[in-house]
């Protein structure tokens, strides 16, 4: 298995942020010295991942501007002797970004979907902007690692333990204890935000995946099923459930402090923890 590509999914309006989001795209606003979205960047970069392409709404340029070079900018760093500015500046040159629109939003598969045709490698690694996973790996470095040695063609799931009162906020899987090894988990249910008493396990899918191409082919019979969009939310998960009989579908329960910096509350901690 040889993961060369990653889908950012970065369209959404950040409505939590009001009024910042009106100006700025809040995966643009700072951890440490870098915005929230140089980490998931950077994230793929750890892993070996140079081709990245980012699904963003109209208003959201600056997410794709950030890392894109300035040839001026460069060399008057250059000439003023600022060998760290520059080497910061520069550490994305050897990336190839994309940028793809999502022209509605009809929910997180059809912002997966909008990149069908860029993808050329299968697996394909799928990190949205608003989960980060903080310890000694990274969730794409744990994900990877898992998927080596499941069977050609499987779904691998970032899973995370939640209390069983917050399973209504998240898809919760359903697993097969037999065939459990340790943080790899074999789905064979997939449920989006059922009740306490429906949640068939507390392991809830959080944002990071690894998909092969065909669950574009079961994202496109979605929408041609539903007739077309047309308002229509395209999740996920439903691809998952089509998928599911024909597909090994396979999640892991990722170590370290999973921070959900998509909610102001979620971000005051990632710049408490990340400092």
């Amino acid at each position: 298995m040889r993961l060369t590509q990653a889908i950012l999914p970065v369209a959404g309006l950040g409505t939590r942020f009001l009024p910042w989001t009106k100006v700025i795209p809040k995966e643009l606003l700072p951890l440490r010295n870098r915005p929230m979205i140089a980490f998931l960047v950077d994230e793929c970069l750890g892993n070996g991942i140079t081709d990245i392409c980012f699904v963003i709404s109209h208003g959201k340029e600056l997410i794709p501007q950030y890392f894109t070079k300035d040839l001026a900018l460069e060399a008057l760093l250059a000439k003023r002797g600022k060998v760290d500015a520059l080497q910061e500046l520069c550490r994305y040159a050897e990336v190839r970004f994309t940028t793809i629109y999502q022209e509605e939003q009809l929910g997180d598969g059809h912002a997966v979907l909008q990149a069908q045709t860029w993808v050329q490698s299968t697996p394909v690694a799928v990190l949205f902007g608003d989960d980060l996973i903080v310890g000694k790996a990274t969730g794409l470095q744990q994900l990877m690692s898992a998927y080596t040695g499941l069977p050609e063609d499987s779904i691998l799931l970032c899973l995370e333990d939640v209390p069983r009162e917050y399973v209504r906020k998240y898809g919760i899987v359903g697993i097969d204890e037999r065939a459990t090894q340790g943080r790899l988990k074999k789905v064979t249910h997939l449920i989006e935000k059922p009740s306490p008493e429906e949640a068939p396990s507390t392991f809830g899918i959080v944002g990071k995946y690894i998909i092969p191409r065909s669950t574009f082919s079961a994202l496109t019979r979605i929408v041609e099923e539903m007739g077309g969009p047309a308002g229509k939310e395209i999740r996920l998960v439903d691809a998952f459930l089509q998928q599911l009989p024909t597909t090994q579908i396979y999640g892991y329960a990722v170590e370290g402090k999973r921070i959900d910096t998509g909610t102001p509350e979620g971000y005051r901690e990632a710049v408490r923890i990340m400092g």
